[in-house]
């Protein structure tokens, strides 16, 4: 069982889900994020450890199977930066999302904010006939 304080290999874990393996259930969720956590990330942002786990949920309901593997971490004092490679199957296309996680660490070692920071269009739309040729255009067209 997960428990605070957290260090690089208890965060490896807890980012680390290959296909075909559960996700953390809401019980090891609550035992490292605090009640009332700040989560955010390029799709929404939330407060508290029940919409957290809901938006977890969520995700996993929405997908075929979800993959996460750690690449690597940097933990310094109370705050943890977590580099790492999300794979979601959905109707049997697979989309990787690579991203890094920035946790901060209250007083009790639970997690207090979680910002995830990734590329949702590009890894999203890419794949899409027609709207990713229009994806890499407006990439080139903005990055070049």
């Amino acid at each position: 069982m997960l428990k605070p304080p957290l260090d690089a290999q208890t965060i490896r874990a807890l980012f680390t889900k290959p296909y075909g393996e559960d996700a953390p259930t809401a019980e090891q969720w609550k035992a490292v994020y605090a009640d009332d956590v700040e989560f955010v990330d390029p799709t929404q942002s939330s407060s508290g450890v029940e919409s957290y786990i809901r938006a977890q949920q969520s995700l996993m309901q929405r997908c075929d199977d979800v993959f996460l593997e750690t690449e690597c971490i940097a933990l310094n004092n109370d705050v943890a930066f977590i580099e790492w490679r999300m794979g979601l199957k959905i109707k049997g296309v697979e989309f990787i999302y690579p991203g890094t996680t920035r946790l901060v660490f209250g007083s009790d070692g639970r997690i207090i904010k979680h910002r995830d920071y990734f590329d949702f269009v590009g890894p999203t739309f890419e794949p899409v006939p027609v709207i990713g040729g229009f994806v890499r255009w407006m990439y080139k067209r903005f990055v070049s």
